[in-house]
């Protein structure tokens, strides 16, 4: 389990690399207000249009320089992967990507860009895992997992920090779940300053995993095949990891789940602003809060992270259209 420390000193490495993003007030459409107030995260101003970066400096940069000199390699959908390859660019470390060959393209083309090395292989996120533990066994690299990682999940959590700074009064936070790194480092970044604000995950019905991990008690597994129908492309992980769920447990007081309806709405009205653009994984945690008042706490200052903005521009005119 992470500490506040391991939080603090996080806070410390990202300074200088990472965009300390300023909290946004959401216009709530008059029908879905109820007279609740929400701050949105813009986690799409980071450098690489998500926060993804936070975790992945923070772990390479907590690397020895032996292990730097190896090489690092990690498995992503896409904004993990940019995270690593930025990482890895600016501290000179070479980086390999194992990526689905799904994975939308202007997430595959920036993380080129980058200077990384791609390998794709199918849409499931055991099996780019795999890929990669491999690839790493061969050659030695250094994995840098996307989420079950103490100093990933340290970095992430620097914004739950800065949430509380920016706005001490908060009742609840809302944040997107994929693997759980987001809302593992957030939640406790928040309950071990202000226990007594809320922390509630959002992720799409079709990668439902986190919410039924969290009612059963122990992790539960979606399949691949289901999960990669959600459009929220950045959540299609099959399962939590064991120390993002530990964490979960511990810090994170619900989760719930939104339909591909309700984040197509909220990705076109976060495109009302071009500060909250959000590509629908980005979208999710403002989904929940618009949609399902009735499972939520009853709280009036309210804060929901926009984890990421690298969306296809033909799917966001289309969704605009909707």
């Amino acid at each position: 389990m992470i500490t506040l420390n391991d939080l603090r000193e996080a806070q410390a490495r990202l300074r200088g690399v990472t965009v300390r993003t300023r909290l946004i007030e959401f216009l709530i459409p008059a029908d879905l207000a109820h007279g609740r107030q929400l701050f949105l995260k813009p986690e799409n101003q980071q450098p690489i249009g998500a926060f993804k970066l936070r975790g992945a400096y923070n772990k390479i940069s907590s690397l020895s320089e032996e292990d730097r000199k190896r090489g690092v390699i990690t498995y992503s959908s896409g904004n993990h992967a940019q995270g690593v390859a930025y990482a890895a660019r600016a501290l000179g470390v070479k980086a390999v990507i194992v990526m689905p060959n799904n994975a939308p393209a202007i997430k595959r083309d920036a993380t080129a860009a980058l200077g990384a090395e791609i390998v794709f292989v199918g849409s499931g996120s055991s099996e780019r895992q795999l890929k990669a533990e491999d690839l790493a066994a061969q050659h030695g690299y250094i994995i840098v997992p996307p989420y079950n990682d103490e100093h990933i999940i340290a970095g992430q959590g620097t914004m739950g920090l800065e949430i509380l700074e920016d706005l001490p009064d908060v009742e609840a936070v809302f944040a997107p779940v994929g693997g759980g790194g987001m809302i593992s480092g957030v939640a406790a970044a928040i309950k071990l300053t202000k226990p007594s604000t809320k922390v509630i995950g959002v992720e799409p019905e079709l990668a439902g995993d986190a919410q039924a991990s969290l009612r059963a008690g122990k992790i539960v597994q979606f399949p691949a095949h289901e999960v990669s129908r959600t459009i929220a492309d950045g959540l299609r992980t099959q399962s939590i990891g064991p120390i993002n769920f530990e964490h979960i447990q511990r810090f994170v007081d619900d989760i719930v789940t939104v339909t591909e309806d309700e984040i197509r709405e909220a990705v076109s009205l976060l495109a009302s602003n071009p500060n909250t653009v959000a590509e629908p994984s980005g979208a999710v945690a403002v989904a929940g809060f618009l949609f399902h008042r009735g499972q939520l706490p009853r709280t009036q200052l309210n804060v929901a992270i926009i984890s990421g903005g690298n969306i296809d521009p033909k799917m966001l005119e289309e969704l605009r259209r909707g």
